[in-house]
């Protein structure tokens, strides 16, 4: 198979990091956020990880499965709400969610954060990212409080947005490993844009 690049650079520190993990207690990782028509955990496959992801969207999930079956991987993708994971405590070595979390309330985010951590395993690894005030969009649509919006997409969705330091009171009970703000300036839809983003990866 085609070597096949993904733009969601973040992750490949992520499986990097995860790749020099001596433990080999477990090579099961979960995407919370997972379908696409390109989805991310193909990569994590390729390296050898026994994957499992979930998507709220069917139609994200039919698109992930297709990816999958042209190129020979079974990624394990399936229907799923992490706000409510249906796994057992103490199932994944290894955990993320990317570009997914932030298109919900808060509340709803920490109740994800609390299920990604309770579905890890002792001294495993979590990724997850979060949209930072400083993106372009923070600001537009209905305002629902404490920089959380409705914002049009393809369909409405939700969108909240991070100052620098917010989120920490979601890992009080895990291990820094590194954080990262990003702010990126790119060309959409014939105009300049900002994005940001603010990355977490942590140790239970």
């Amino acid at each position: 198979m085609k070597e096949i690049v993904f733009n969601q650079t973040p992750l490949y520190r992520f499986l990097q990091l995860c790749n020099e993990e001596d433990n080999q207690n477990s090579r099961k990782i979960l995407d919370c956020g997972a379908g696409g028509s390109k989805p991310p955990l193909s990569m994590f496959y390729n390296h050898g990880y026994e994957t499992t992801g979930i998507d709220l969207d069917i139609n994200q999930v039919e698109k992930a499965d297709e990816f999958g079956h042209s190129n020979n991987q079974n990624l394990g993708i399936r229907l799923g709400d992490m706000t409510k994971l249906d796994f057992t405590d103490e199932t994944f070595g290894f955990v993320y969610s990317y570009n997914s979390i932030f298109h919900m309330k808060k509340s709803e985010i920490e109740k994800s954060i609390i299920e990604m951590k309770r579905v890890l395993k002792p001294n495993g690894l979590m990724f997850v990212n979060f949209l930072s005030i400083d993106d372009f969009r923070c600001g537009e649509g209905p305002h629902l409080g404490e920089n959380q919006y409705e914002q049009m997409d393809d369909d409405p969705v939700i969108h909240s947005y991070f100052e620098y330091n917010e989120a920490e009171k979601y890992f009080s009970d895990m291990k820094f490993v590194l954080k990262e703000r990003r702010i990126i300036e790119r060309i959409y839809e014939g105009e300049r844009i900002r994005q940001g983003f603010i990355d977490y990866i942590l140790r239970k």
